[in-house]
Formats: C-alpha cells, structure tokens, sequence
C-alpha cells in the first residue's frame, strides 16, 4: 500500500519537472523560461527564520558570482508572496550578518502555499517535516536536465562555497570531456576516461600520453586553472 505521505522524488538525469509559479520577481514557467542557461532550484522551510535568512543573504551576495557562470537562481519555499516579500524587506533593511548588510534579493521566490512544487521536486521529506519543505538544491543544465541533487535538513545551512564548486565542476567535466577526483578545484588535475583498448591503456602506463598514471585504470591530466576559467567563465 502506498504511504500518502511520501512524494517521488526527480533523479541525476530525469527532465526537470515542468511547471508555472508566482514569485516575488513575476511569473515564472520553469524550466523552459531558463533554456540556454543553468539553473539552481532550491528551497528553504520557512521565511523570517535564521537559517534561511542567512542562506539568502550569501545566494544573495553570491548572485553575481553564479551569474558569470551562465547560472540563475531560484528559490522556494511553502510560504506566499507577502510574506516572502515582507522577509526579503526586513533582510534588506534590517539583517546584517558577517559583513553582509542592505542585502537585496532579486533572483526569484517562488510563491508555493499549496506545496505543489515542492512535492514535484520531492522537497518534502515526512520524516523530517511534512510541512516545510528541506533544504534541497537541484542543478538543472541548460538543457533542462537534472544533474546534481543535494538535500540538507532543517537545521544545518548549505555550504556555498561547494554550491559554487559543483556547478564549476559540472561545467569542466561538460567541457573538457573529464571526470574530477575529489576535492576537485580549478587547477587540479582531472581524471582521464579510462582506456577503451588494451593498446591505449600499454601507452598510457608508458608514459606515451600527456598524463599520469597511478594504474591503467587511474590517470590524471592537467588543465590550468586559467584554461577552465576561460572555458567557463569567458576570463
């Protein structure tokens, strides 16, 4: 018997549920309005909370950085228009926190009272709350494909310097045809498919190839970090 409580949840891979929303920037048809660019879908339990507050306030601050890398943001949350707009008020004219003040949101909140969205993106996990949805991300590409899914519970605030560092990744390895080993940032070394034959893999473990082999399965290449934040960033 099905649980009425539990809601699909998108997967890496899957299209990103289409649908039409109110945010605080107007309406939005998602994901189509965003074709050509990479997106950031995430969502937050509650407006006026701390938490949140301060995961807005470095979206915020940040916008300008994902920008560059051809990414907008979107965010949710079950709350509606007035009170999203209300919250982002006070944030600009009230909330300072570590070095960030007048923060402006202008990237769009989307409006979802009837929690139709979120139980779309899987963004309520009963266990934690069915009532507020958690703090999931989804990296949409501008093919409006799913790539990257992460959720954090209510509690604990996202990192954004990683945020920051997935969709970078995600572009480089899109780019440059390579996977990325962890801890992964621009300026490391990246890894090399493996070797589709018995001959190419022979090559690499003699040193025939521009890269460094660990074993036939395990090589690494470089590409400098001005070469991927050219790719990426057009700098």
């Amino acid at each position: 018997m099905c649980d009425e409580h539990a809601f699909p949840m998108p997967r890496i891979g899957d299209k990103a549920p289409e649908f039409k929303a109110i945010t605080t920037q107007g309406e939005i048809n998602f994901p189509n309005d965003y074709k050509g660019s990479w997106v950031i879908l995430f969502s937050h339990p509650a407006d006026f909370t701390p938490v949140c507050t301060s995961e807005f306030m470095t979206f915020a601050t940040m916008e300008k950085q994902f920008n560059e890398a051809n990414c907008k943001l979107v965010g949710l949350s079950v709350d509606g228009l007035y009170s999203h707009i209300a919250w982002l008020r006070t944030i600009k004219e009230k909330i300072e926190y570590k070095g960030m003040k007048n923060v402006e949101v202008t990237f769009p909140l989307i409006e979802d009272i009837t929690m139709e969205v979120a139980k779309l993106y899987g963004m309520l996990q009963p266990g934690e709350s069915s009532t507020k949805a958690v703090r999931a991300v989804f990296f949409i590409d501008p093919k409006g494909i799913i790539r990257t899914i992460i959720y954090y519970p209510l509690s604990l605030g996202r990192n954004f310097d990683e945020l920051y560092r997935v969709l970078i990744g995600l572009q480089t390895a899109d780019a440059f045809s390579v996977a990325l080993p962890a801890d992964w940032r621009p300026g490391d070394d990246v890894i090399v498919p493996p070797a589709g034959s018995c001959g190419a893999a022979k090559d690499r473990m003699e040193g025939k190839e521009d890269m460094k082999c660990y074993d036939w399965f395990f090589c690494t290449k470089p590409i400098p970090k001005e070469t991927v934040l050219k790719k990426i960033l057009n700098k």
